[in-house]
């Protein structure tokens, strides 16, 4: 389901249901000659796509957001098409992005980026503008619905046995690299051969394999091997991985 089609009775069974709500992330930036700016977002929004067609009653897909911190360390702006915006006006968009969701009803949501993600553990501006403003919008919803000192009332004694269940308001927002790099199995690299295969398979009328070495960039070494094969592994990895996240099964 895609949430700008949903009718406000379609939004209410799917919270009864407690449905995943996905919110892709991204940034546009460059991604030498050969891709689209909008790799890491299209990497994303084109796996949720996947997942949502062929479980469309159990996933709601949010419209994308791809207006993250890209950074200037790639490249400079002029004619590049890197977009940054800086980590300053992402955290309060994200946590009223997050408070409307709460508010509307929504408990089980899931922000996927790809943008970064070798340093997620740590976190990059862009994934912790989004964490940051999420932990500050459960907050907000908990003080305003429960009253402040809501976690110290009488009644919360089971709050730890609670959370190592799973039952933790923490987790109602929550914010997932698209890929878990621990894992070693697909290339990780930055327009590379890893990213290239992905839009081979993910957005392939978006890459102009012609264009590959116009730029001269170390980065892009190895690119010309990539394969649609290699990107529909990495793009069945993704998914898998994305499924066992949000609680929806096996592929």
């Amino acid at each position: 389901m895609r949430l700008d089609l949903m009718r406000p009775a379609e939004i209410r069974a799917a919270i009864a249901a407690n449905l995943p709500l996905a919110l892709p992330l991204g940034v546009l930036e460059y991604h030498g000659e050969h891709l689209p700016v909008g790799m890491d977002m299209l990497a994303v929004s084109r796996v949720l796509d996947r997942i949502e067609a062929a479980r469309p009653d159990r996933l709601i897909v949010a419209p994308p957001f791809p207006y993250g911190a890209a950074s200037l360390a790639v490249a400079g702006p002029e004619g590049s098409g890197t977009l940054q915006v800086g980590a300053e006006a992402l955290v309060p968009f994200a946590e009223a992005l997050f408070a409307g969701l709460l508010r509307i009803g929504f408990r089980n949501i899931h922000a996927v980026i790809h943008h970064q993600t070798e340093n997620f553990a740590q976190g990059m501006p862009t994934d912790l503008s989004f964490r940051l403003g999420a932990r500050k919008a459960i907050f907000a919803h908990l003080e305003r619905e429960r009253g402040e000192g809501w976690w110290g009332a009488p009644g919360m004694e089971s709050y730890y046995g609670d959370h190592a269940k799973g039952e933790n308001p923490f987790n109602w927002v929550r914010v997932h690299p698209l890929f878990d790099t621990a894992a070693g199995d697909y290339p990780f690299d930055h327009a590379g051969p890893g990213e290239t295969a992905l839009m081979l398979a993910l957005a392939p009328e978006a890459v102009a394999m012609d264009m590959l070495d116009a730029g001269g960039h170390w980065f892009v070494r190895g690119a010309g091997e990539a394969t649609a094969e290699l990107g529909e592994r990495g793009a069945a990895m993704a998914e898998a991985r994305l499924l066992a996240l949000m609680g929806l099964g096996a592929a």
